[in-house]
């Protein structure tokens, strides 16, 4: 019920991470993942297995077009019309695309509210030349460290959950005894909804960011409290949509990079990952996802793996 939410001022405030790592901070939770956290996160490499968690960029993407569409990628050589010295032939393409078309990492720039960015930086800073303050380049040296799967849909017993539901701090804490884990402080936590499975089966990208099962608005103190770096999930937006509050929207965006400064995953491939988790009973990894280093950038494309 809409009227037991939180206010999500009220709520960002209270979950605020401002000052928490020196006025100048522009990485928010990513500076959890301390060298100790990332040696531990190695001793989870066992087996050698990778699992690569991105999604192929091209035309047959899940951007639906008008503000993002899906890559467009141009050859610029093709080596068929080139009389080279010694037979060479060499060819080159280029790409045009959102930066956040496939999976990506929203920025601490991505997203903010009455003037001001994460950690009270302005606002007014993000113009047409870009974001002069958290952008995706203060993520350069990677994402690393221990991440943890929980199966939302495996746990209800679907191949995907259904558009506008709501997962709650209940739903992730039944999924942490399922699995035999527990979310910590500098984890990279993704969340498998199955709605990229569901796009795969419709093939619609207007339904694919129509609505999506995800994160509620109790979470968000769950993952304060957990101290998690990154939260990353299959669908586009990591919360649930609809949003739970009908006079907003992506309050949960709000919230988690803003005040909190936490880095959102989006759009991840999660079934070769979560087959082997079931398979083997472990759903803790070493994950690796590096964004590119487009400075000033918003959001970045990511191919992060998941090693076991």
């Amino acid at each position: 019920m809409t009227e037991d939410l939180p206010e999500v001022r009220a709520l960002g405030a209270e979950l605020s991470n401002w000052g928490r790592w020196g006025a100048q901070d522009e990485r928010g939770t990513t500076n959890l993942i301390t060298p100790e956290l990332i040696v531990a996160a190695a001793g989870l490499i066992r087996t050698g297995q990778v699992f690569d968690l991105g999604i192929p960029l091209d035309a047959e993407g899940p951007q639906p077009g008008g503000g993002r569409q899906n890559p467009v990628r141009l050859m610029s050589e093709n080596g068929q019309e080139q009389d080279l010295p010694g037979g060479l032939t060499w060819a080159d393409d280029y790409v045009f695309m959102p930066l956040q078309a496939g999976s990506q990492y929203d920025s601490l720039a991505h997203v903010h509210y009455d003037g001001q960015l994460y950690n009270g930086h302005p606002g007014h800073e993000v113009t047409s030349k870009g974001a002069a303050r958290c952008g995706i380049e203060t993520q350069a040296k990677g994402i690393v460290g221990r991440g943890v799967l929980l199966d939302l849909a495996r746990l209800r017993g679907v191949h995907w959950m259904d558009g506008g539901e709501v997962i709650t701090p209940e739903d992730l804490e039944a999924a942490e005894r399922a699995h035999g884990v527990t979310v910590g402080e500098g984890d990279i936590l993704l969340i498998r909804t199955g709605w990229w499975p569901k796009f795969l089966h419709d093939r619609d990208p207007v339904a694919f960011t129509g609505n999506e099962p995800g994160l509620g608005l109790r979470c968000l103190p769950w993952l304060r409290e957990r101290d998690v770096a990154v939260v990353g999930a299959d669908n586009f937006a990591v919360e649930v949509v609809p949003g739970e509050r009908p006079d907003s929207m992506f309050e949960l965006h709000m919230v988690l990079i803003r005040d909190m400064g936490v880095t959102l995953a989006e759009i991840l491939d999660l079934e070769e990952l979560a087959r082997s988790c079931a398979a083997d009973g472990r759903y803790e990894f070493f994950y690796a996802g590096s964004p590119l280093k487009f400075t000033r950038a918003v959001g970045s494309p990511i191919n992060p793996l998941a090693i076991k």
